[in-house]
């Protein structure tokens, strides 16, 4: 018999935290579990999942301080996404529960080593509102020593039968002849101009997703060997249809991230800019981590490229890795995460283990 799960989550990366959220409450769905998932803001999960939610999913709106949820009581397992800090009322509840929650704290993806020695660490609470309770610290990543990544049974099966052709043509696309695919998700980048450039050496279909990018490719001449289409908002199984039609992807953030990776074609990740410069040692650590088998020349191009994308150093003799090289080595590395139990399984082992 499944439990419940209460998942909360603040929006704050455009679109990214919604989006690993909503995977992740689909999933443990799928699995049997009923999951209320609170958000701040719901919007993007109209067009995330046009048909509504599942049955076993209850979308909620983030509980106001002084609302205690009514009468019902918080769920078997609270999952704490991205360190959004529960309102007290909640936690409050949580701790009269006659059996507390398993209360877990879901951290951003990082490749860095701290992530595998503070994955699963507990924090006692010792005074507030959750007094008595236990806070566990889980962290998804790369390696067997992480909490892994979402990843739903079947999917490798499902992209196995896919037809990238047809889902072309039901958008309305047709590739031509010698030319390459394309897909383009983006945060604002200054490259963006020099790597139209690039993509521009070759006849291109570039695939561009609702955005900066969007909005800047539209104000621009084009060269002729470069074709770009204006996608809408995808769903979230229509965007995964999106990678694997592609021959190579610009990622961004971290549920296309993650995506990307399962997908196994070349890609490239814009990580999320952050003030203080964090996000480069972040790049950084998941470059050395997934390149790490990889032949030096692919090597050397992918760090260049990945560097120059998100404005780490200028682009000065920059290239695209050789595509039979890159997609070998995405095959390689998607084998290497085949070789980690997946998130939401995790979770539900360390939530029965602990039980």
């Amino acid at each position: 018999m499944g439990m419940n799960w209460d998942i909360y989550c603040r929006v704050v990366d455009n679109f990214g935290d919604v989006g690993v959220v909503w995977r992740l409450a689909r999933d443990l769905a799928a699995r049997g579990e009923q999951v209320r998932l609170w958000l701040d803001d719901a919007s993007a999960v109209e067009w995330m999942a046009p048909a509504g939610p599942p049955p076993a999913v209850q979308l909620l709106a983030w509980p106001a301080q002084s609302n205690l949820l009514g009468a019902e009581a918080p769920g078997d397992v609270v999952i704490e996404a991205f360190g959004c800090q529960l309102p007290d009322a909640v936690i409050a509840r949580m701790a009269a529960r006659p059996k507390p929650p398993h209360w877990i704290n879901l951290e951003y993806l990082s490749a860095e080593s701290y992530v595998e020695r503070s994955h699963g660490l507990q924090s006692p609470q010792f005074s507030g509102p959750g007094l008595g309770l236990i806070k566990r610290f889980f962290y998804p990543g790369f390696t067997p020593r992480t909490g892994g990544l979402l990843r739903e049974p079947g999917l490798l099966a499902m992209q196995a039968m896919f037809d990238p052709q047809a889902w072309l043509a039901g958008q309305g696309l047709q590739r031509l002849a010698q030319e390459r695919v394309v897909s383009l998700f983006a945060y604002p980048n200054k490259a963006l101009p020099a790597l139209l450039e690039l993509l521009a050496g070759q006849p291109t279909l570039l695939l561009v997703c609702p955005g900066a990018a969007q909005q800047q490719i539209a104000r621009m001449n084009l060269p002729k060997t470069l074709r770009c289409h204006a996608l809408p908002y995808l769903s979230q199984p229509d965007y995964d249809h999106l990678l694997w039609a592609s021959d190579l992807n610009f990622v961004r953030g971290e549920d296309s991230f993650i995506r990307a990776q399962w997908a196994a074609k070349p890609f490239v990740w814009q990580i999320y800019p952050q003030l203080d410069g964090a996000h480069e040692l972040k790049l950084t650590a998941f470059l050395e981590q997934w390149l790490d088998l990889a032949d030096p020349e692919l090597a050397h191009r992918s760090r260049q490229l990945w560097r120059a994308w998100n404005g780490l150093q200028p682009w000065v003799s920059i290239d695209l890795p050789e595509a039979p090289a890159a997609t070998a080595h995405a095959l390689v590395w998607r084998q290497h995460l085949l070789g980690q139990a997946d998130l939401s399984g995790q979770l539900l082992k360390a939530v029965r283990d602990s039980s």
